[in-house]
């Protein structure tokens, strides 16, 4: 499939004098390195990006991100004091490219401003386009539009070098792209009053990040509706992620439940994870009505 790197930038601007910027290099989820707060230099996360491209071009990247950073909170600075927008806020930026398997490319860039979308750009055409129609949002439009070093930026970094430059950085970094955990399920219940029983399957510890989380009843898979609740997938401290199923159910209802996960790590097999068999044991100290099921079975 397609393979994505972008650059994440967080701008928060205090007052008029003090902007602290930080930035964030992504291949897919991997972390490749961060920009120092005070130095703006690139500090590196993994052993192998460093060595993935020449020296020189890591000075040409290094020195096109701080002559846009300088021109960047100059120019986000003056805007806000002419069209008087109140300090402190925040302005987001996100630049990338993907690559697709017959090596051509898409380039993309995005401006936030305090958490919402305000623009993106249109690489094939060097313009910014309204993700809102505000007087500030075409007013920053204006102006960066007249921002070239923005622009030449992103054509260098992901319309020039994307292609070969990420193939260097997918042959270098492969252990890390196709490493492959497999997930933990556990199935237990909460019931928040006698006529209610929450079944709840939570999944944690796998990688990469997609995965497929369903409810059987009978051996039929639920459909989605207002009895089921499932939450986004969370990223975990050690770099996997998690996330939880939540099914409600009238209690005794003489239906089997289970939770079924699908992961590329488990291959072509499924985790079932029954509720009510015979290893349910009862959670002490989480309150009444709190059970676990713990199970793994292939299928």
């Amino acid at each position: 499939g397609s393979v994505t790197i972008r650059l994440l930038q967080t701008s928060t601007f205090q007052n008029t004098s003090f902007v602290e910027t930080e930035g964030l290099g992504l291949l897919e989820d991997i972390e490749l390195g961060s920009l120092d707060k005070h130095t703006w230099n690139i500090r590196f996360y993994q052993p192998w990006v460093r060595p993935s491209l020449p020296r020189s071009d890591w000075d040409t990247i290094g020195n096109m991100i701080k002559v846009y950073l300088h021109r960047f909170n100059y120019l986000i600075n003056e805007g806000a004091v002419e069209k008087y927008v109140p300090y402190p806020f925040v302005a987001q930026c996100m630049a990338g490219c993907e690559r697709y398997p017959n090596r051509t490319s898409r380039a993309f860039a995005y401006v936030a401003y305090n958490g919402q979308d305000f623009l993106s750009f249109d690489i094939d055409n060097a313009t910014w386009l309204l993700s809102q129609d505000t007087n500030l949002s075409r007013y920053v439009q204006a102006v960066l539009q007249n921002y070239t070093a923005f622009s030449e930026l992103v054509d260098y970094l992901f319309n020039d070098t994307c292609v070969d430059d990420m193939e260097l950085l997918l042959q270098n970094g492969k252990a890390a792209l196709e490493r492959q955990v497999p997930p933990v399920a556990t199935v237990f219940a909460r019931t928040p009053s006698p006529a209610q029983l929450l079944l709840v399957c939570r999944v944690t510890g796998f990688y990469p990040r997609p995965i497929s989380v369903a409810w059987l009843r009978d051996g039929q898979e639920v459909p989605p509706g207002p009895a089921l609740n499932t939450s986004t997938i969370l990223p975990n401290a050690d770099l996997t992620y998690q996330l939880r199923s939540v099914l409600a159910v009238a209690p005794n209802d003489g239906h089997s439940y289970a939770c079924r996960v699908r992961h590329r790590s488990l291959g072509g097999r499924s985790l079932l994870i029954p509720w009510g068999n015979s290893e349910v044991v009862l959670i002490a100290g989480l309150g009444a009505g709190l059970l676990a099921a713990v199970a793994v079975a292939a299928v």
